[in-house]
């Protein structure tokens, strides 16, 4: 038994609290009233994954839709599932928390979502009538997952996930033919005819987080900015920085993924784009170049005005680290928060918006508390905060979700698309993952790509 396995188990143990007002540890579904067998990409064991036939999803509550999936996608925070970092897994366990597509079946007690017409989901469920989703803060809902451990190590609980764990309620995701959306009502947002499924699908997670990011660290005209992690979500948190007034994005990062915001930047834009490769330099206690000297020297030597982290913390850099993650001494490491932190002008901000799970070791509390330097934890993003205004800007032009886009690939190759992208391989950066119930492809798709 894996090390979320066991997790799991505890609180199987424990038992949830009596929080939800929807059903909690559905991440598969039963054969029970068979309505027929679909695809769907499951979790195995720790780096395994593959994609498997099983049954279709019902409804199970008066407030569930279930989608026909047209399209999904991988997410970097799914590699920590793959990886076992996050606690709480199940083998056979259901993944994808970011998806789209047409409503099939809806519950007696749904009243907007309506069969034939094309939504995309919220990667959170979320009541729509709690304290913070009353205020639009979807990711905080307090009545959509009861999970004791979360309360425990965090004081309080994260809305729902699908797709992520029976640590978020234990939802089955969105990575397969067909989905159960608990509270559709809430959780859907109908996708307008023009705007095709390719571009709609991302509302579901990274434009919501990258928009967050930037807004919630705040970045104001004339700002200089450093970005941890080239992937999708630093992309898009550097697209939206220049939109917030930045004069200066630096990528902080290594190949492919550096070239590849190189090559998809915004040519108006080219004088404001600075790349750091740090793979190339040294990092601790060192008279040598590092990623803190070189955002020193970018920004006549007193650093960036705020830094955002788009990576997460389970990738050490130095063997410390690596031995206190193998160990379990810490659940994260500290090197990139601390390289903001140390990077970054006195009294300037630094945002986390990459997956951290628990603690972490040797944080650098010192040069926080002396130079002045806010840290802010920017959360699960929002998704219900911003997403009909993302949606305005996509049917308006200003926002292409598509340039971030590097492949098109088939349900059936999921499994092996994981690895891929774990690997960098191929230059994947974000996919678009097609179901045999897709729309023909946009313009400006990749072609299709077969594993």
């Amino acid at each position: 038994m894996s090390i979320s396995q066991a997790a799991s188990a505890v609180e199987k143990a424990i038992g949830h609290d009596d929080s939800a007002v929807t059903a909690q540890d559905v991440s598969t579904y039963t054969s029970e009233g068979d309505k027929g067998s679909m695809k769907a990409l499951c979790w195995m064991g720790k780096n395994s994954v593959q994609v498997l036939d099983v049954p279709r999803p019902k409804i199970l509550e008066p407030t569930d839709v279930i989608l026909r999936v047209t399209g999904s996608t991988v997410c970097g925070s799914d590699l920590h599932l793959l990886h076992g970092t996050i606690v709480q897994l199940n083998k056979g366990d259901i993944l994808g928390h970011e998806f789209c597509g047409i409503v099939d079946e809806v519950g007696s007690a749904v009243t907007k979502a309506q069969k034939g017409k094309r939504y995309v989901a919220s990667f959170q469920i979320a009541c729509g009538e709690c304290f913070f989703c009353k205020q639009k803060l979807s990711s905080q809902c307090e009545k959509t997952s009861a999970n004791s451990t979360q309360r425990a190590m965090y004081g309080g609980q994260t809305a729902g996930m699908f797709g992520y764990s029976h640590f978020t309620g234990g939802f089955a995701g969105g990575q397969a033919e067909y989905v159960r959306v608990p509270l559709g009502d809430v959780n859907l947002l109908e996708i307008p005819e023009g705007v095709p499924d390719e571009k709609a699908l991302y509302l579901s997670d990274v434009l919501a987080t990258s928009y967050n990011a930037v807004h919630d660290t705040a970045v104001y005209p004339g700002d200089q900015i450093a970005v941890f992690g080239a992937g999708p979500i630093g992309h898009m948190a550097g697209i939206f920085a220049i939109g917030a007034g930045a004069t200066k994005i630096i990528f902080v990062d290594t190949e492919p993924r550096l070239s590849f915001i190189k090559e998809r930047w915004p040519m108006e834009h080219a004088d404001k784009l600075e790349l750091i490769d740090f793979k190339k330099l040294s990092f601790g206690v060192t008279n040598e170049d590092t990623v803190v000297s070189r955002l020193k020297e970018l920004c006549g030597g007193r650093g960036p005005d705020a830094a955002i982290e788009c990576v997460a913390g389970e990738y050490a850099k130095g063997w410390v680290h690596w031995l206190e993650l193998m160990l379990g001494a810490e659940t994260d490491t500290s090197e990139i928060v601390n390289e903001m932190i140390e990077g970054v002008r006195s009294f300037g901000r630094c945002g986390i918006t990459g997956v951290y799970v628990g603690y972490t070791n040797h944080f650098n509390i010192g040069s926080l508390m002396e130079r002045g330097i806010r840290l802010i934890g920017n959360g699960q993003a929002p998704v219900h905060k911003y997403w009909k205004e993302l949606l305005q800007q996509i049917q308006k032009g200003d926002l292409d979700p598509l340039q971030m886009i590097s492949h098109r690939v088939r349900m059936e190759d999921l499994d092996k698309v994981y690895y891929k992208f774990e690997k960098r391989e191929d230059g994947m950066q974000k996919v678009f993952v097609e179901t045999k119930f897709s729309l023909p492809a946009c313009a400006g798709s990749p072609q299709l790509t077969r594993y």
